[in-house]
């Protein structure tokens, strides 16, 4: 899901792409195509769909289910986290647009035909807990003007819409937009939203795995399918951000190669051969691992998690997935005692602080 990030210069796109990513459409056997999480109903009247673009269609909805999960674990992390986030902290609106045109090639025509989606930009998700969510966007509102200037259209209108957005949270703590729902006009007005500003991407791939470039954060399918819970997804999605925190990927001169794994797993089909071997990824220190793991606990415990069962994940996650494992978390990751030993200190200090009702400042 893209999120839009406002700061000193023209806004960049922040986000787990919660894409509604479709496939080209046919007319053959048509039955009913689905509809994706948060978006409004396929219109009657638009072309039916043949069993094999029904098919990806639903493929690629469990896709965006996988993301929703995502992008709603990492609300909280992100927003009540800002202030460890040192220089990685931005104004975030805290919400999704897309249009036709934010999908490539015959995913663009597919969008349009399937679900809707033309050349107006509309919302495609609202972070928990953000200035949009207490405002009252919601998922599927047309943007028609944002700070008494229409909204672009076509395809540039995304890049068109964040230079605006800037220009005008520059000058102000909130943002008056006018949005179409269900075909009546509504005029909202959205604060901005202090966050860390990292990037959460989905990762189309089944190795179980996250990866931290220093401004990104991807959890692979077979990562969020190993997860039990969201408190277990939120150590995975707390202890990158961590990584990200304390500068390691820069550290040990892993930026571009993880990087360039981040920009080809979040791709719609990414190049799974480029996972061969360790994929060019240098495994973290043992230090690198119990210092994230420490501040990642305190991370969840901010955002409102159980750690309680932290060590018990871990162990499982090393159990699973050893170092032997390639592409898997424990070959990049391969210290689990300094791991546990973390745990077990941060557990300590966060367990003192609540009872002497200090911050959870770690």
């Amino acid at each position: 899901m893209t999120l839009i990030r406002l700061g000193k210069h023209a806004a960049p796109i922040l986000g787990a792409c919660f894409a509604l990513l479709l496939s080209a459409c046919a007319t053959q056997s048509p039955p009913p195509a689905p509809t994706l999480p948060g978006m409004p109903p396929r219109a009657a009247e638009a072309p039916a769909l043949s069993n094999q673009v029904s098919a990806e269609a639903e493929t690629l909805t469990k896709m965006a289910n996988l993301q929703d999960r995502l992008y709603k674990v990492a609300a909280p992390l992100l927003i009540q986290n800002a202030d460890l986030c040192r220089n990685q902290t931005r104004n975030l609106l805290g919400f999704t647009l897309k249009n036709r045109w934010s999908y490539p090639g015959d995913y663009n025509q597919a969008a349009h035909l399937a679900f809707g989606m033309d050349e107006r930009l509309q919302v495609t998700g609202v972070l928990a807990g953000s200035g949009a969510a207490r405002a009252g966007l919601q998922n599927g509102d047309v943007l028609i003007a944002a700070g008494g200037k229409p909204a672009p259209t076509g395809e540039r209108a995304l890049s068109q819409i964040g230079a605006l957005f800037g220009q005008i949270v520059g000058k102000s703590a909130s943002l008056p937009m006018t949005v179409e729902r269900r075909g009546n006009e509504r005029n909202l007005t959205i604060p901005v939203t202090r966050a860390c500003a990292f990037a959460i991407e989905l990762g189309n791939a089944d190795n179980v795995n996250a990866y931290a470039d220093g401004s990104r954060v991807l959890v692979t399918r077979g990562m969020i399918n190993f997860t039990r819970d969201d408190d277990e997804l939120a150590y995975v999605l707390a202890t990158a951000m961590a990584h990200n925190i304390l500068g390691h990927a820069a550290a040990q001169r892993n930026n571009a190669t993880l990087g360039s794994i981040i920009d080809n797993l979040k791709g719609i089909v990414p190049d799974t051969s480029l996972l061969i071997g360790s994929g060019g990824v240098k495994p973290m220190t043992p230090e690198m691992d119990a210092a994230a793991t420490r501040l990642g606990l305190y991370l969840a415990a901010r955002g409102g998690y159980d750690t309680s069962d932290a060590a018990a994940f871990w162990k499982r996650l090393a159990e699973t997935y050893p170092p032997g494992v390639l592409n898997g978390y424990g070959a990049n990751h391969p210290a689990l005692a300094p791991r546990l030993a973390a745990i077990d200190k941060a557990q300590a200090e966060i367990k003192a602080k609540r009872a002497a009702k200090r911050p959870l400042t770690p």
